[in-house]
């Protein structure tokens, strides 16, 4: 069976380690935060300007003034520390973050990615996402393999305009991991959700790649 959001949010989780400072994108990615193990410490950061977030609030206890970038209530810690967004962007600019979890709309098999926008459609803007991966460490993208109407999102090329040219190192989705060897290596599939198979994955797959998986 393919995985779960919250299955692809717990294997994402796996990708964390102690003392990272880690930027969790829209959608499925702020999911990893219910699933951060408890002998790792990460600091989560939030382009509007916040450092430390705490989880999601229970009901009746948002504050309405304390959201995440993508309009989320959250809770702070005692650890948490505000600053405006040209200090949250020049943590990120200046190569101070070490992973970034991002969802997408299209990866290509080179590592390119396409997560903002579809031409024609309303969208409110870029937000922090091609400073992430251009400033981040490490990206790795969380997604549905394929699109609602069944068109593959692991491609050959883009269509969609670019988020960053190169820029993916692991790609989980609903069935299976994906590591991306931006030109290092072929894309390769490291790992398959359980019951799904390597032919269920090539049928649903444009972009051409390798099975590299563990015995």
């Amino acid at each position: 069976m393919p995985w779960t959001r919250d299955e692809m949010a717990a294997r994402a989780a796996k990708e964390l380690k102690d003392g990272y400072y880690v930027n969790l994108g829209i959608g499925i990615p702020t999911l990893v935060a219910n699933y951060i193990p408890p002998d790792v410490r990460v600091t989560l950061q939030s382009e509007n300007g916040m450092l430390g977030m705490g989880p999601f609030p229970y009901e009746g206890e948002a504050d309405p003034d304390l959201i995440n970038a993508g309009k989320q209530t959250i809770t702070e810690l005692s650890s948490s520390c505000y600053f405006s967004s040209a200090d949250s962007f020049a943590m990120i600019r200046g190569g101070h973050i070490d992973l970034s979890i991002l969802g997408a709309m299209q990866v290509a098999g080179n590592g390119d990615l396409a997560n903002w926008m579809v031409p024609g459609k309303m969208v409110k803007g870029m937000g922090g996402a091609m400073d992430l991966v251009a400033g981040v460490k490490r990206v790795v993208v969380v997604m549905e393999h394929v699109e609602k109407s069944g068109a593959p999102k692991l491609v050959n090329a883009c269509s969609l305009p670019l988020t960053g040219k190169g820029v993916v190192d692991l790609v989980i989705t609903d069935l299976g991991v994906f590591d991306v060897g931006r030109g290092k290596h072929p894309l390769r599939l490291i790992e398959l959700a359980t019951g799904v198979t390597v032919e269920e994955v090539k049928a649903k797959t444009e972009a051409p790649f390798e099975a590299a998986l563990a015995a």
